[in-house]
């Protein structure tokens, strides 16, 4: 049997170090006891904040200490824990560490509210008498601006302490998931059994054997009909909690309270469904080549993920995949791409899959360590786009660091999905540009393909999945399992019109984690819209790398619609997705001239 080695069977170069955050057990209690120290120390200041300009620095500086211990003590917690989530040990670890948070998210919930009881001018004194005060003019207008939203500071503090619970829908659901859940052996179409896991399923949906995908597609999905209500109760409760809390906040929707953390107007939202369904045409033409080129007469669901190419994707160990991501960020810089080489011999990645491992793949890490990155890698074309696109987000979370102060030191995931997805479309182009094999090429551009498919229109429909699902809650309509087998059933049809949606694939929503974090997965559609504009600036030398690699570094210093107006992107309009469409289109008519 094709088995999953054991966390132990795994060489340690091909593990993160995580004992760059703290080399041993003892390190993270001492700092899990710092951190309960400065939650104390914050906590004596309530009501003093707006005293005096020092006593504000004061304030601002102890809470920025505190959130940065806060954040590595749970970092590591939760990296341990997704090492191998079966691990008691280390569940513990990230249970103590989620509560540790919701402590300091409690201690600091009288900030904002004392900041809003001042006027803008009052604030501008305070800058005035103390002139360190100045590096958080850009977070003062942001905390005014939110003003008509903030409550109470012992609501505040009260929500903050709840967020503990109204957030255990999703954790619930990833133990479910990735602790308890196992899928069944089938087997492959050499006779040999293997092991569905959430990590390898897609992967398992390209073979070249169409009955073989068929048995994994419906083993799959039979599997999560055995988990039927459990995922759809959690689902029902996330998303519930989602409302209220935006109803605590005094905001209309939920999707309102998601976007408007980041300054983000709802009506990009809907342009971005609206654009997108405009454009589905181009998501079809891209089905009826697939089906043309499988040769059958009806595009089922376990077609979807096929290649457009001859067999399975060409091998791409973890050492080449490094190879050819570093060399592909060439035209970013001889800085960003040393950088990027240096990450990659620093063990910041977690290379391959292990038994009990989470599934997926992300990048993490604090304003005080190296970037780490989270992959379940299979040696095939997709994890190198992956790789690549998780070095993306590390490369601008360690520039952000280096840039900005602790206030602006992280970024908003908006302008997070453009830096990952630029990488992935400079690799598509070097890749294009560089590699002879003509069998290796059409695989790059069908991956590249996929990319359009499920990142700029499939999150789309994710995207308005989770917006009917808020509003039918808002609504005081009952979110049943049915229920959302229906709405999602109903979304894919719409999307993939040519392909034929059966029973099994309405049950796709209970497989989505991103579901968890509402109104999120609509950032890579935006994200990869923006990408494709920026480097089709940046190859054609209307934007020079130096603006970008500003863009990195600005971290949250800005909104960021302002933060990609000053690369020459204009999110706010149609034409960066309308654009986007173009180009996967143009990709579309040269891979049926290919073939």
């Amino acid at each position: 049997m094709s088995s999953v080695p054991e966390r132990g069977e795994i060489d340690e170069q091909y593990k993160w170090d995580i004992d760059d955050i703290f080399t041993d057990s003892d390190e993270w209690e001492a700092a899990y006891t710092e951190a309960e120290s400065l939650i104390e120390e914050l906590e004596s200041y309530e009501s003093d904040t707006t005293n005096d300009p020092e006593t504000l620095l004061d304030v601002l500086k102890l809470a920025e200490e505190m959130m940065r211990t806060v954040a590595n003590v749970s970092a590591y917690a939760r990296m341990r824990s997704d090492e191998d989530t079966r691990e008691q040990r280390y569940q513990a670890l990230s249970t103590r560490a989620q509560s540790l948070a919701s402590s300091a998210g409690s201690a600091a919930g009288f900030i904002e509210p004392d900041l809003q009881s001042l006027t803008r001018e009052e604030l501008d004194d305070m800058i005035e008498a103390e002139p360190d005060l100045e590096q958080y003019e850009h977070y003062f207008d942001d905390v005014l601006r939110m003003k008509p939203h903030t409550r109470s500071a012992e609501v505040e503090t009260l929500l903050a302490d709840l967020s503990e619970v109204t957030g255990a829908a999703g954790e619930v659901y990833t133990m479910l998931t990735n602790a308890d859940m196992e899928f069944p052996a089938v087997d492959d179409p050499n006779g040999e059994p293997v092991r569905i896991t959430l990590s390898n399923f897609t992967t398992l949906q390209k073979n070249s054997d169409r009955a073989f995908r068929q048995t994994v597609y419906e083993a799959f999905y039979d599997e999560w009909e055995t988990i039927r209500n459990a995922v759809g109760t959690a689902y029902k409760n996330s998303v519930t909690a989602d409302v209220k809390s935006a109803r605590a906040h005094h905001y209309e929707t939920a999707r309102a309270a998601a976007l408007d953390s980041a300054n983000i107007p709802p009506a990009v939202y809907d342009s971005l469904i609206e654009t997108v369904n405009e454009n589905l045409d181009i998501l079809h033409r891209h089905a009826e080549l697939k089906r043309n080129a499988l040769g059958v007469d009806e595009l089922q669901m376990w077609d979807v993920y096929t290649p457009l190419t001859e067999g399975e994707s060409p091998e791409v160990p973890y050492e080449q995949a490094t190879e050819y991501v570093t060399e592909a960020v060439a035209p970013l810089g001889e800085e960003y791409q040393s950088r990027l080489a240096a990450g990659l011999d620093s063990r910041w990645v977690d290379v391959y899959e292990n038994v009990g491992k989470r599934s997926g793949a992300y990048s993490s890490g604090t304003y005080d360590t190296q970037p780490f990155i989270l992959m379940n890698y299979q040696d095939d074309i997709s994890s190198l786009f992956t790789l690549a696109h998780e070095l993306g987000h590390s490369l601008h979370t360690q520039l952000t660091s280096e840039a900005q102060p602790y206030i602006y030191g992280n970024y908003e995931t908006f302008v997070a999905e453009v830096a990952s997805t630029v990488n992935e479309t400079l690799l598509t182009h070097h890749l294009l540009e560089t590699v002879e094999d003509e069998r290796f090429r059409r695989h790059v551009l069908d991956e590249y393909l996929e990319r359009f498919r499920s990142t700029l229109v499939r999150q789309t429909m994710f995207a308005e999945f989770e917006h009917h699902t808020h509003e039918i809650v808002e609504d005081g309509g009952a979110l049943t399992p049915d229920r959302l087998d229906e709405l999602y059933g109903d979304l894919k049809r719409t999307y993939y019109e040519p392909a034929v949606v059966d029973e099994r694939i309405t049950r796709e929503w209970m497989r989505i984690p991103h579901f968890y974090r509402a109104f999120y997965v609509y950032q890579y559609a935006t994200g990869i819209s923006a990408a494709v504009a920026l480097v089709n600036q940046l190859l054609n030398h209307d934007t020079d790398t130096d603006k970008y690699l500003q863009f990195l570094q600005s971290g949250s210093r800005a909104y960021p619609l302002d933060l990609l107006r000053e690369t020459g992107v204009d999110m706010a309009r149609p034409a960066p997705v309308k654009s986007a469409f173009s180009t996967y289109e143009e990709y579309i008519e040269e891979f049926e001239q290919l073939i």
